[in-house]
């Protein structure tokens, strides 16, 4: 095949911005119900709306919820846990009045709790006493912190919502035994953050409900644990990162102790509620996935013997893990395949796509795929970090001789979560066109164990501007991109480190920031309960530590700032308001730099609508292809 030389970053690609959006879904939260599959879909070419589809045992799939209803809670701002199935009836929170729903088979769905400003979310059930059991937050009081607590709900809203568990400042996970007569539930309090620190509670339940004895499990203020469970015949589970990774422990007389210890974690940052590492196929058998250097396994656990056998699914992305006696069901993801809901029948070890996040790449798509390779490389103080190196792909173009390739790098957001090398659209939509991409697990990044997951602490805004600009730096050292051409972008906390590097560094060429942060004093007077204190921990004490805030927000520093930067940003954002994004463009329309902003109606943190995501690919694309008129840099 002839290719036609063109420079890198002009190639021509089947890989397109209408194909992403119009063949790709968000899938999540899998639940089982006796041989029914239900998992939530997130529909960009429906505004972003969050279906439940449940798929039966003779394959008949089903959306259970019509229009307008929208399957998402924003307990905490982020969600998840937005929905019970059980005994053919579904149990849902619908986004526009955050009022609980019930979903009988035939009927339409009806509301069991009041019209009032109150969010509910990571319901169990308990059907011996009629009730739902989950995490209330309580924003009725205007001006005012939202109380959050654990309550019970009549199945069918007949009754008043009843509190079983307060004086916490959050509250995740309550999870009823299998008789109902004991209830596991974490709890955290101002200013940790469920990674930092938590409390495992259980409590006997009386014959009314209520709960009797409560008792502390395990966990304190720095002792991470999420995702308590129950075993089929009652012992308590729970992942614990007393040791320094997140591992799977179990409940005995004297305490507790671990079921296969090792350099691994069997665990997540607890952003959103709903997340499942690990499920009971019986008491003896356990479907678990843990990550070592950023890229997963899905294993059978015996926890007597301490053994892992790997289930036979290939992958390197495994969650939302649900299980019984005959299946195993998971979200996966490889780098050649992207996320997709997958059945492993336990008979016979076959494993089947029960539905895709986007279309596999087919023939004709296959040769523009770039297969990431992780790598370290060296950064401050010593140490090393990760990432996930893209090279330019597209077997129809080659670059001229000599010519190196842009390089774009991506910080992720949180910034206490981790990039992934499954196959995304949105990172080959780069390298088809010519692009190198380093996909950066910086320091503060989980995954690779609470040292480097600490190493962020107090250091927000160094730490993770090191390891991009100290990651860019060593992939052009080898020769592998031009070092006069590397681009930076990130959304969230991300964009905050995009804005970081661009003005406090003088490696990259220009960037992109979504719904990212400028001014950290602002956002620590201006967000939401759940994130309300996690800046002291990433910055400083505040208002102590104002001085900090102010020299590490890039809106005051916009003179530093010598290159190109495009903003997108959601009009109804409440986790990085929009003021922050405009304060930034203002600094630097003052300073005449070239700066582009696109304000999308109707978004919040993360775009979801299909053509907003679409005008900020290419709207990125198009601002790059700009840079050469104004820096004299050739793309």
């Amino acid at each position: 095949m002839a290719q036609t030389i063109s420079a890198f970053g002009s190639w021509r690609s089947p890989i397109t911005s209408d194909n992403i959006v119009s063949g790709t879904i968000g899938l999540s939260e899998i639940q089982l119900d006796g041989g029914d599959t239900y998992w939530i879909e997130s529909r960009p070419t429906e505004a972003g709306r969050n279906v439940i589809v449940r798929m039966t045992a003779n394959g008949q799939f089903t959306d259970l919820i019509p229009q307008p209803f929208n399957a998402r809670t924003t307990v905490h701002e982020y969600g998840g846990g937005a929905y019970l199935a059980s005994s053919g009836s579904v149990f849902f929170s619908n986004f526009s009045d955050q009022r609980l729903y019930r979903i009988d088979a035939g009927s339409p769905p009806v509301p069991i709790t009041p019209a009032v400003n109150i969010r509910f979310a990571d319901a169990t059930i308990d059907r011996r006493r009629g009730r739902l059991i989950c995490v209330q937050e309580d924003h009725r009081t205007i001006g005012a912190e939202a109380i959050n607590t654990i309550v019970d709900i009549d199945l069918n809203g007949g009754r008043e919502i009843r509190e079983l568990v307060s004086g916490a400042d959050f509250y995740s996970s309550p999870r009823l035994n299998a008789d109902g007569t004991q209830l596991a539930w974490l709890s955290w309090k101002h200013p940790n953050m469920p990674w930092f620190g938590t409390e495992l509670w259980a409590a006997e339940v009386s014959s009314d409900g209520l709960l009797v004895s409560p008792r502390l499990i395990a966990g304190g203020p720095t002792e991470s644990i999420c995702q308590p469970e129950w075993s089929p015949n009652g012992i308590l589970y729970f992942v614990s990162d007393r040791s320094g990774w997140w591992n799977l422990y179990a409940v005995a007389k004297g305490g507790s102790h671990s079921i296969a210890p090792m350099a691994a974690e069997f665990g997540q940052a607890q952003w959103t509620f709903g997340l499942s590492l690990y499920a009971f196929l019986t008491e003896n058998k356990i479907a678990c996935g843990f990550t070592k250097e950023g890229t997963w396994s899905l294993s059978l656990l015996d926890p007597q013997l301490g053994q892992l056998t790997p289930l036979g699914i290939s992958g390197s992305d495994f969650a939302y893990i649900r299980a019984n006696p005959e299946r195993v069901v998971v979200r996966a993801g490889s780098p050649d395949a992207p996320f997709a809901v997958t059945e492993i029948n336990m008979q016979s070890g076959l494993s089947r796509v029960l539905r895709q996040s986007a279309p596999p790449p087919d023939s004709t798509v296959k040769p523009f795929i770039s297969v990431p390779t992780a790598v370290e490389f060296k950064t401050a103080n010593g140490e090393t970090a990760h990432a996930f190196l893209y090279k330019p792909t597209n077997p129809y173009f080659t670059a001229p001789v000599n010519e190196l390739p842009p390089l774009l790098v991506k910080s992720h957001g949180g910034p206490t979560t981790a990039t992934t090398s499954t196959l995304d659209f949105r990172i080959q939509y780069w390298t088809s066109r010519g692009f190198a991409v380093l996909d950066v697990n910086y320091g503060g990044s989980t995954g690779y164990g609470r040292e480097y997951r600490d190493r962020l602490k107090g250091k927000w805004g160094i730490v993770d501007v090191d390891d991009c600009t100290n990651g860019a730096q060593a992939i052009a050292t080898q020769g592998i991109v031009d070092i006069k051409r590397l681009l930076i972008t990130g959304g969230s906390a991300g964009g905050y480190t995009t804005l970081c590097a661009l003005t406090f560094r003088k490696v990259f060429s220009g960037g992109a920031s979504y719904y990212g942060i400028s001014d950290l004093e602002a956002l620590a007077r201006d967000t939401h309960k759940f994130e309300s204190h996690y800046m002291e921990w990433l910055v400083a004490p505040y208002p102590a530590g104002k001085q900090v805030y102010y020299d590490r927000s890039p809106v005051h520093f916009a003179s530093k700032l010598s290159a190109p930067v495009i903003f997108f940003q959601g009009e109804e954002d409440k986790v990085v308001p929009p003021n922050q994004a405009e304060l930034m463009v203002a600094a630097l329309r003052a300073q005449g730099l070239p700066v582009g902003y696109f304000l999308f109606a109707g978004e919040q943190h993360g775009f979801r609508r299909a053509e907003n995501i679409k005008r900020s690919l290419d709207g990125e694309l198009s601002f790059y292809a700009f840079l050469p008129v104004r820096s004299g840099l050739r793309f």
